[in-house]
């Protein structure tokens, strides 16, 4: 099964910091990558109400299907490879979830897989950097209308990684905004695109 443990640290940036510390790292627009997340759920978002998150990732014209469901201070994260065809049925809504090893994951959650919907995307310009024994990423976020800028910090030691990414923030000035994961900021905009629209 392909299965692995993420532990991470995010932090919001602004676009001014995010620019600084791209900067810093001396990162060109050649070093950041364009890949597209494409989230699902059943239409009362019981994957939304137990904290996991259902998604296909388009990289480098590669397709990944993957659940992130949470693991005492990590995620565990699910992935099988797509090719692109079922991938792109499964965005439009032409096709149900095939057999693997995610479709086995999400048998504990009783849910009727044939109701799985394709809600929308986020596109990220993403740039990652080796940093003192984990990954530094850099992500510039674009969905609905609304843009954001984050840092991320996968490491394996939780408490080494926490004290080497908050001493980061520290030496930039950059104050800790923790952040949540970017479904759960592309739920809320696009909840708030639909108030907007109702009005």
């Amino acid at each position: 099964m392909s299965q692995n443990v993420e532990i991470e640290f995010k932090n919001l940036l602004s676009e001014k910091e995010f620019y600084q510390l791209q900067k810093v790292f001396q990162l060109t627009e050649a070093q950041f990558k364009i890949q597209t997340n494409y989230y699902f759920d059943t239409p009362n978002f019981v994957l939304k109400k137990h904290n996991a998150a259902l998604r296909i990732r388009e990289k480098n014209s590669s397709y990944e299907l993957t659940l992130k469901e949470p693991l005492g201070q990590g995620l565990l994260e699910t992935t099988d490879v797509l090719e692109k065809q079922i991938a792109s049925s499964l965005i439009d809504g032409k096709q149900n979830l095939p057999m693997g090893d995610v479709h086995s994951q999400l048998d504990k959650y009783s849910i009727d897989l044939n109701e799985l919907t394709c809600f929308g995307f986020l596109k990220t310009e993403r740039a990652e950097i080796d940093y003192q024994n984990g990954l530094l990423v850099f992500d510039k976020s674009t969905y609905f209308e609304k843009e954001d800028f984050e840092l991320e910090y996968e490491v394996l030691d939780i408490d080494a990684g926490k004290k080497a990414f908050e001493e980061l923030l520290k030496t930039y000035d950059i104050p800790i905004r923790p952040a949540d994961n970017k479904i759960l900021r592309f739920y809320r905009e696009k909840l708030r695109n639909e108030a907007k629209d109702s009005r």
